[in-house]
């Protein structure tokens, strides 16, 4: 706690003296969407602070060459539109897949660049669009970049170019290289050291220290083999193509209009059916758990010690929310799911619509074969919650490569909110009225006792109880606070009737009082 208030304080102090030293005459050199964020964002002024080890005048800085920078670039208003085709299509720079740590790769085909001055400024916008749009897209989580310079030799050597997007990471997007992102550098030709030695000058020490130099053999201690391709010993299957712009993280990509046309091919007819008995299958499966919860009763107190030593981080998880504009997510950025030792293969999801109309919404995942989420497609009812159950698949495990979207918009209220009318819906609503969240997955390693596997043998209880327990706790948390807001109004209406009831009687008192005395 202490230490969080530190921080706080830094934020605040590095705010205050951003203000008064450097917005007092030079307000003109930054672009004001960037300092209203500068003054809303705790998380952005946080990272600067990390990256400059919490001295403020370095941050200071830090900050003011950054804005600079953004607005000579004009990040905040880079496109696909305002940047030449030919940038995208010829494929030296894009976002694709993820290292064993869960962070996006940011690829730099090095063979596909060329040295030429006169396209030096739009490539390094193309780097400042890529940043920024995942920036955006994911709140700036950390990337691994990685430096693909295999089939490379003098002629792809830039090091003004290398310098710049170096400098992106260093000084410009601090966020993105820390919590141990690296910077990964395939197969560099041996005539490239001496340039590189020259890059090492420019790297401060942490980010040196990032630097992994690999080849053919040891490029999977970093990325698995599914996200790197076949030069590199993998098994990727990508192939950069643009249009579109790629977007490898869920199979249902957007196109301007909604969702693209085939989108609705892709869901099974037994999404759909599940979707629509939505509510029969959940009340089946509440009195399935109640009977689950009568059986445990029974469980010894060892074991329901060692159960309340795995929950409760699940549970406090859950309850952390992303703030929407059209939803309340819980939880904010990740699921819990558990190993295949714990066996943990529910999640819970809810939502809180937070306006006056109703939303709509749909949950896509980058592996649909693995996951059954219920219900993928529904609508929300202004101020109300809704709970959604992810579960996973018999045999398949959770992984931090996983990610899912919920996607929400708000609906007239002469829409209908049956599957024919959602169908439609998606396929009308601008891209530009779409809420979008992402949560990525989190895997929980084993720490239950091989005694308790044997325990719960002998007294014959299912192997999903655990998960199922979860899931009802998790739920009356929910309820609880939802019966918790509802008392505190009910608090307040009463203490106001209270208030206006002596009001009334002060009033008639005092007519009374004005009769008498005009009487006598």
């Amino acid at each position: 706690m202490a230490e969080r208030q530190d921080k706080a304080a830094l934020i605040s102090e590095t705010r205050r003296r951003f203000e008064a030293e450097y917005l007092a005459d030079k307000s003109e050199k930054y672009d004001s969407r960037d300092v209203e964020r500068l003054q809303q964002d705790d998380t952005w002024v946080e990272n600067y602070l990390i990256w400059r080890h919490d001295v403020v005048d370095d941050t200071l800085k830090m900050i003011d060459e950054s804005l600079q920078w953004r607005k000579e670039y004009t990040v905040n208003d880079l496109t696909e539109s305002v940047l030449p085709k030919w940038l995208f299509e010829n494929g030296s720079l894009f976002l694709h897949g993820y290292d064993k740590e869960g962070y996006k790769l940011f690829w730099f085909r090095v063979k596909h660049h060329t040295r030429d001055p006169k396209q030096q400024l739009e490539k390094k916008k193309l780097v400042a669009f890529w940043l920024e749009h995942y920036a955006k897209r994911d709140h700036g989580k950390p990337l691994t970049v990685v430096f693909d310079m295999a089939e490379t030799g003098i002629s792809h050597i830039d090091l003004d170019f290398v310098r710049f997007i170096v400098n992106c990471f260093t000084d410009y997007y601090p966020n993105f290289l820390i919590f141990s992102a690296k910077i990964v550098i395939f197969e560099m030709p041996w005539i490239m050291n001496a340039a590189f030695k020259i890059v090492k000058g420019w790297l401060g020490p942490e980010a040196i220290s990032m630097l992994k130099f690999t080849n053919k053999s040891d490029v999977q201690e970093y990325i698995s083999g599914e996200y790197l391709p076949p030069h590199m010993g993998g098994t990727d299957s990508f192939k950069y193509s643009y249009p579109p712009l790629v977007d490898d993280d869920f199979q249902t990509p957007l196109c301007e209009n909604g969702p693209i046309t085939s989108e609705d091919e892709h869901e099974s007819k037994e999404e759909i059916d599940a979707d629509t008995k939505e509510s029969g299958e959940l009340s089946e499966e509440q009195n399935l758990n109640q009977k689950k919860m009568n059986s445990i009763e029974q469980i010894s107190k060892s074991e329901e010690t060692d159960k309340t030593e795995i929950k409760p981080k699940n549970a406090k998880k859950a309850l952390t929310t992303f703030k929407g504009p059209l939803l309340h997510i819980s939880p904010a950025e990740e699921l819990y799911f558990g190993s295949k030792e714990t066996g943990e293969k529910k999640c819970l999801i809810v939502l809180t619509n937070v306006t006056k109309n109703v939303v709509a919404f749909k949950v896509r995942t980058t592996a649909p074969e693995k996951y059954r989420v219920k219900p993928s497609n529904s609508s929300c009812e202004p101020g109300t919650s809704l709970d959604i159950i992810v579960s996973l698949h018999g045999g398949f495990a959770a992984s931090l490569q996983d990610r899912f979207l919920i996607m929400a918009a708000e609906m007239d209220q002469s829409s209908g909110a049956g599957v024919p009318e959602l169908t439609q819906f998606w396929k009308e609503v601008p891209r530009t009225k779409v809420m979008e969240h992402r949560l990525r997955c989190h895997v929980i390693e084993s720490s239950k006792p091989s005694s308790l596997t044997l325990k719960e043998n002998a007294f014959n209880i299912p192997a999903k109880t655990n998960e199922d327990l979860h899931i009802q706790l998790t739920r009356l948390l929910q309820i609880n606070k939802r019966l918790q807001e509802q008392i505190d109004r009910c608090l307040w209406f009463q203490q106001l009737s209270v208030v206006l009831s002596l009001l009334s009687v002060t009033v008639v008192a005092f007519c009374f009082y004005l009769a008498y005395t005009q009487r006598s």
